[in-house]
C-alpha cells in the first residue's frame, strides 16, 4: 500500500479527487465532481451544499492556505447504489507554522463516472477535550472532574 492509502479505493473518480488532491491539482480534483454535486454534512447540517463551484472554493482556499495539505485514505469499500465508504483523514501546516488535521468518512456515491453526492462527516482532530468519560458528561449534562465520577 503506497503511503496516501488511495489503493484501497476503486479504480474511478474518488480514486482521481484524492490523487488529484494530494497534487493540489485543483482543476483535476474538481472535474470528478458532478455539476450538480450534493454536500450533505448531517453533523453540521449548515454546512451542506450543492454544486461543483462550491468543491472548487472549498478547495481553493484549503490549497492556497496549507501547501503542504496531504490526504491519506486508511480504509475504503463500495456499497450498493454506486456508494464508496472511505475512511480519511487530512493534514496541513497553517501560515502562522500551526498544523491542523481531520479525521472522518465520507460516503461518496458515483453516478456517470463522477462524484454526484457525499455524506461527510469529517472533523477536527483534537486532544484536549478529555476522555471518553468527559465526553459523556459533557453528553448528558452532568458535572464531573474527569475520572468518571
Amino acid at each position: 500500500m503506497d503511503a496516501s492509502g488511495m489503493d484501497l479505493l476503486p479504480e474511478g473518480p474518488v480514486r482521481r479527487m484524492v490523487a488529484a488532491a494530494n497534487r493540489h491539482d485543483l482543476d483535476g480534483m474538481v472535474s470528478q465532481f458532478a455539476e450538480d454535486y450534493e454536500n450533505t454534512t448531517p453533523a453540521h447540517p449548515a454546512r451542506s451544499f450543492r454544486g461543483s463551484a462550491q468543491v472548487r472554493k472549498n478547495w481553493a482556499a484549503l490549497f492556497a492556505a496549507l501547501p503542504d495539505l496531504s490526504l491519506t485514505v486508511h480504509d475504503a469499500t463500495t456499497g450498493p447504489g454506486n456508494n464508496v465508504w472511505m475512511e480519511w483523514s487530512n493534514r496541513g501546516t497553517r501560515p502562522d507554522g500551526s498544523v491542523t488535521a481531520a479525521a472522518g468518512v465520507a460516503i461518496l456515491t458515483v453516478r456517470d463516472d463522477k462524484i454526484a453526492a457525499a455524506h461527510f462527516y469529517l472533523e477536527p482532530v483534537e486532544h484536549e477535550s478529555g476522555d471518553v468519560n468527559a465526553a459523556v458528561r459533557v453528553a448528558v449534562g452532568a458535572p464531573g472532574n474527569g475520572d468518571g465520577s
